[in-house]
């Protein structure tokens, strides 16, 4: 049964919310995410969701959520939804079209990838506010000698791999992606990318039970 977080006496009570005023990222005007949470419409009970724009091969960077299960409902295009499933160590790759659903167990590892332009995905959550840890924070905020002395690895190919991420990236690759410039015409290539946006007043937790919100600014990545 849903838990209420609001006196439905109250003058404050609120039943509607229009998405498009709370936009959690934005890498550009193709990839983007509105959220909505108990934080925006305040009769919400443990849901709350993450409206998702993609173009082709853009992702939502492998991460997990430690306190919701994620349902991934396609409006529009196509992606495919990867799971990995701690129990029996395998990589589970879900194609889904619009009507189709993915689910994600709480706690799971994951990432989605558009397959064509104009994909549209919904991300319905468990929890008035999901939680976020997503895969360019724990590569970055772990020193580069921990992998290298973890799985015997050189810890300079390791540092000189992960420098480049310098913030969360949401969704990927970053604009500035060596590779994805190297693919460009030279017009495209001297132009200068779009900087990306994160909601300084978004409700929607990431790391470890930190939130983005209260006038505070974080490093984000961008992307193409």
């Amino acid at each position: 049964m849903a838990v209420s977080y609001m006196d439905f006496t109250s003058s404050s009570v609120q039943f509607f919310y229009d998405l498009s005023d709370n936009l959690f990222f934005k890498k550009n005007d193709r990839n983007y995410i509105n959220e909505l949470s108990v934080m925006q419409l305040n009769t919400l009970g443990n849901v709350s969701l993450l409206d998702i724009y993609l173009s082709a091969g853009n992702v939502i960077e492998p991460h997990y959520h430690q306190n919701a299960s994620e349902l991934v409902y396609c409006i529009a295009g196509a992606a495919v939804v990867s799971i990995v499933n701690p129990f029996t160590k395998t990589l589970l790759n879900v194609p889904i079209q619009p009507g189709q659903v993915a689910n994600v167990p709480q706690g799971w590892w994951h990432y989605e990838v558009a397959t064509v332009d104009g994909t549209h995905l919904l991300a319905v959550f468990d929890a008035p506010v999901p939680e976020f840890i997503g895969g360019s924070d724990l590569l970055r905020l772990t020193p580069a000698k921990v992998f290298a002395h973890t799985y015997c690895l050189d810890e300079a190919k390791v540092k000189d791999t992960l420098a480049p991420i310098t913030g969360t990236v949401f969704i990927g690759p970053p604009n500035d992606c060596a590779y994805n410039q190297v693919q460009q015409t030279a017009t495209q290539a001297e132009s200068k990318p779009t900087a990306p946006y994160v909601n300084p007043q978004s409700s929607y937790r990431y790391g470890p039970g930190r939130v983005i919100g209260n006038g505070k600014t974080y490093p984000s990545g961008s992307g193409r």
